[in-house]
């Protein structure tokens, strides 16, 4: 295992400001193609650039937020851990993917058909060792099986719970740390469809040393599938009830007390580009699933358009969005992933969403008039 680093970062300039997101569904992730974003920046006289494009910040300012000028856009699991126990933040928007619950997955072949016959069997669970980050994807797998077991007359007493400790270090690779301008470039970097480094259950699952593991996504349960060595025998995106959607979603955005206080207009300039650009991809689906077909975990184009094309791409602050986050919120405190609670309303920031959209429509109107005003008027005679 390598040697852990610190989170580090570039010296503070308010002049520049950073973006991180995950490879989800986000107006982030497609605006890497379209750089409205980097214009609405530009208009301000600030740089705008993914903060891995810097040698100095290394990959955990994503999870613990210690960049003053960040805005992540991402999972649901770290932005809550950060603003519990380590600093405070600014909810800005969230979008969220209906369906996007997840699998238990099983080999195909084991006679394995509903949760009732993993009674007695070993379901496995991950144990990142990285002290660094948060272990977010313990979290969800954790939440998952507890809420499928439930939904079956199950318990925890029912199954086996076989840990899976991992190093959870691909973070500090030599490789991995050369700065790299966008997120697409790092994911094509390590064919992130195909690398087990993030889910080292399969590996766990097809070498039978557990009979089922927990799949974030049914994104994730189409890429198992497709190798035609594992099925799902439960779904939760197949049941209507959203507060089983628990894929460490909603995707929230989030920027430091210290941004919002001593410069909101950068965090309104961010939200502006996300508006435009979400709007823009709720516009055009099949557009924007070929950029995100890029980043995220889908299985081609046309699997990603499936995944979107209910999704308002446009980042709000929904009360069924606060739900959402309020869930995940819970869980983490009911079960020790943070030490500290927070009112999820609380740290809901909706005026720079609100002021966002209040300038792009005075500069749509201001536009607007601007060409009426220049149209020629007709000579009479």
């Amino acid at each position: 295992m390598a040697e852990q680093k610190t989170a580090s970062t570039v010296p503070l300039n308010w002049t520049e400001v950073y973006y991180t997101n995950c490879p989800l569904v986000s107006a982030s992730n497609v605006d890497q193609e379209l750089g409205w974003t980097r214009e609405e920046y530009k208009k301000i006289g600030v740089e705008y650039a993914y903060f891995r494009s810097r040698r100095e910040n290394n990959w955990y300012p994503h999870y613990v937020h210690n960049l003053d000028n960040l805005i992540r856009f991402g999972g649901l699991f770290p932005p809550i851990h950060v603003h519990a126990d380590i600093r405070r933040t600014r909810l800005l928007g969230a979008t969220h993917v209906p369906r996007e619950g997840g699998c238990m997955m099983v080999r195909a072949r084991d006679g394995i058909y509903r949760m009732i016959d993993l009674k007695g069997k070993r379901i496995g669970l991950t144990k990142s060792l990285n002290t660094i980050k948060n272990d977010w994807w313990r979290i969800q797998e954790e939440q998952g099986i507890e809420l499928m077991l439930r939904m079956n007359g199950m318990s925890r007493g029912d199954i086996e719970i076989v840990e899976f400790p991992y190093p959870d270090d691909w973070y500090d690779n030599p490789e991995m740390l050369k700065p790299i301008e966008n997120p697409s470039e790092w994911q094509l970097k390590r064919d992130h469809k195909h690398d087990l480094a993030f889910r080292p259950l399969e590996t766990a699952l097809l070498e039978g040393k557990v009979d089922a593991i927990y799949s974030q996504t049914k994104v994730f349960q189409h890429l198992q599938e497709a190798t035609g060595k594992l099925k799902a025998i439960e779904d939760l995106s197949r049941h209507p009830d959203w507060t089983l959607q628990v894929a460490n979603i909603p995707a929230v955005i989030t920027c430091t007390d210290e941004m919002a206080e001593r410069h909101p207009e950068l965090a309104v300039t961010f939200m502006k580009g996300m508006i435009r650009v979400g709007r823009w991809s709720n516009e055009h689906k099949h557009a924007a699933a070929a950029i995100l077909d890029k980043q995220t975990y889908y299985l081609d184009v046309e699997d990603t358009y499936r995944g979107i094309k209910d999704v308002d791409m446009v980042p709000n602050l929904s009360p069924q969005n606060l739900a959402s986050i309020e869930i995940g919120k819970d869980f983490m405190l009911s079960h020790g992933y943070i030490k500290n609670d927070f009112d999820v309303h609380e740290w809901a920031a909706p005026e720079f969403l609100e002021e966002a959209a209040k300038q792009l429509i005075k500069e749509r109107w201001e536009k607007i008039s601007a060409e009426k005003l220049s149209v020629p008027t007709a000579r009479v005679g």
